[in-house]
């Protein structure tokens, strides 16, 4: 495993943010009182996003009932459901023109539903009343609960991405209200029930995991049938939360690639920067292109 001592950022994570480039798409979600992820979260590529009209709405609200030591998201007692925000999402879709929509949630444990019903309305809101090619939900584990997956499955998202986050002895440090293997069953369940949604999933490097652990997950991910895979660096939202153990090199991240692709991944994202819903659409576009490419051969050898 690389190990940097940490004594601050190594010259790749240098990524500066540009506030001027933010203000029009703040601005409008704002006006339509409107959560990312970007924003709660801290995500580095926020100026990257926001200056060319991308953002990952996160419904729900702001507030979640999990205590995840890796995310900036505030933790707590959550706000009353807004059943209005689906609508507000779809509005704001048409007006930033976005052709590949991502939407993420806070945990909301506290519910029955547990949002799962919040997720479907929001996604047939997109499909019927925008012009967005394709909708990408990322969500919680629903506590394992199939009943909940099947309220958004049905909606039939384009992809469904639910983040592993990290290896599974790293859990009780880092998700500790969370479960591997209930993780996994989300990828695996969803595959089984609807084959044509593309699932997705993610993993932090840089919180204490070996190389060998990390490609044990590669396998436990390509058992379950996920498709597409997202590795990024880790690092620290505040002084409270889990520390950054290790600087992972950019040359690093490439071997995983490499390796993730050889494992039978259809898609991998892995840089420094990468995150859950970063150049999302990037993944449908190349299995577009694949897609085109194996008909064209088909097409070649029926003429022949």
């Amino acid at each position: 495993m690389n190990r940097t001592l940490i004594t601050g950022k190594p010259a790749w994570l240098n990524k500066k943010i540009n506030l001027k480039d933010l203000n029009k798409t703040k601005e409008l979600l704002a006006d339509l009182n409107l959560n990312t992820v970007c924003e709660e979260a801290h995500c580095p590529n926020i100026g990257e996003c926001f200056s060319s009209g991308q953002a990952t709405f996160m419904i729900l609200g702001d507030v979640c009932t999990r205590n995840c030591r890796f995310c900036g998201v505030t933790k707590g007692e959550p706000q009353k459901i807004d059943l209005d925000e689906p609508e507000r999402v779809a509005q704001a879709v048409k007006r930033l023109g976005l052709k590949h929509v991502v939407i993420t949630s806070v945990t909301r444990d506290d519910l029955k539903l547990q949002g799962a019903d919040i997720f479907s309305r929001t996604i047939r809101e997109i499909k019927e009343n925008t012009r967005a090619e394709s909708v990408e939900v990322l969500i919680p584990d629903f506590q394992g609960e199939k009943k909940l997956f099947d309220i958004v499955i049905d909606a039939k998202p384009d992809v469904l991405n639910h983040n592993v986050e990290t290896i599974p002895a790293l859990y009780n440090q880092v998700r500790p209200l969370a479960d591997y293997g209930i993780s996994l069953e989300v990828l695996k369940y969803t595959k089984e029930k609807d084959p044509s949604i593309f699932t997705k999933s993610g993993l932090m490097l840089g919180l204490g995991e070996t190389e060998k652990e990390v490609l044990k997950v590669f396998d436990d991910l390509r058992e379950a049938d996920c498709d597409f895979l997202t590795l990024g660096q880790y690092l620290s939202p505040s002084k409270n939360h889990h520390p950054v153990i290790d600087f992972i090199s950019p040359e690093k991240f490439k071997e995983y690639k490499q390796e993730a692709l050889k494992k039978g991944f259809k898609f991998v994202a892995s840089a420094p920067y990468v995150r859950s819903s970063y150049k999302a659409r990037e993944a449908l576009e190349a299995m577009k292109k694949k897609k085109n490419k194996i008909t064209k051969i088909q097409e070649t050898i029926t003429k022949q």
